[in-house]
């Protein structure tokens, strides 16, 4: 609506934008508004008819500003239900209550959830994941070009620990594609590699080095893989053993 029905105020659109929205959510009025509001607060924006589509869930660290009649809130986005952002439809059967408490919303049908919207493939020279990151590529529908692309390619990889610097190279070579060795990384952290066991995989950032045609010869692969090595210094100072 281009005017909130209750404070007269500009309102959220179909065609807002995340910042019109997330500016929208933390400005609260005084009266109406839980004087203790929760830690989290689900978003969602009106789908038309009597149905709501989740936003996003917002964590809320406070009020930062209150003049007496507006309050506004310290919010940050959380991952909590990310992968159902803009899919997640319920019922809302009182249009008119722009907030509810958690009790009250958990009565509330889910009427349908949406195909995730596929997410393009950024290139190997654009990709840089985070382990979470990596987690999501390997298990979310919408990033099924990207398994694609990992899986049709062998190569070198990277892995630099961000909480110190140091840096591992990987390679993918025989039987495996670059997407099998870092299903592995996704599934328990260290991917069977002795150097990085132990450490923990949540400061993990991994990035392709170059790639390969499957066809490509092993011997080729692993004097990259060398290469590598000596060039970034990773067997003197960083996790490579050899």
């Amino acid at each position: 609506m281009d005017v909130h029905e209750d404070t007269g105020t500009r309102g959220i659109r179909p065609n807002s934008t995340y910042e019109e929205i997330f500016a929208y959510t933390r400005n609260q009025g005084v009266a109406g508004f839980p004087a203790i509001p929760p830690r989290y607060w689900l978003v969602f924006t009106k789908e038309g008819g009597s149905e709501a589509r989740l936003w996003s869930v917002l964590e809320n660290h406070g009020e930062v500003d209150n003049d007496g009649v507006r309050r506004i809130f310290e919010l940050t986005q959380t991952e909590i239900m990310a992968d159902l952002r803009g899919r997640l439809v319920i019922g809302w059967t009182a249009p008119r209550s722009w907030w509810m408490r958690a009790r009250t919303a958990s009565t509330y049908p889910v009427t349908g959830i949406a195909d995730a919207e596929p997410i393009p493939f950024p290139g190997f020279d654009e990709l840089i994941l985070d382990h979470t990151d990596l987690q999501a590529v390997m298990r979310e529908p919408r990033y099924a070009s990207w398994r694609t692309a990992l899986g049709s390619v062998k190569g070198v990889y990277l892995i630099t620990d961000t909480s110190d610097g140091r840096q591992y190279v990987g390679k993918a070579d025989g039987a495996d594609s670059i997407r099998q060795r870092w299903s592995a990384y996704a599934a328990n952290g260290h991917g069977s590699n002795r150097d990085l066991r132990g450490l923990d995989p949540s400061t993990f950032q991994f990035s392709v080095l170059r790639v390969f045609d499957p066809a490509t010869p092993e011997a080729v692969i692993n004097a990259a893989e060398s290469h590598y090595k000596r060039a970034l210094g990773t067997r003197r100072h960083g996790l490579n053993a050899n």
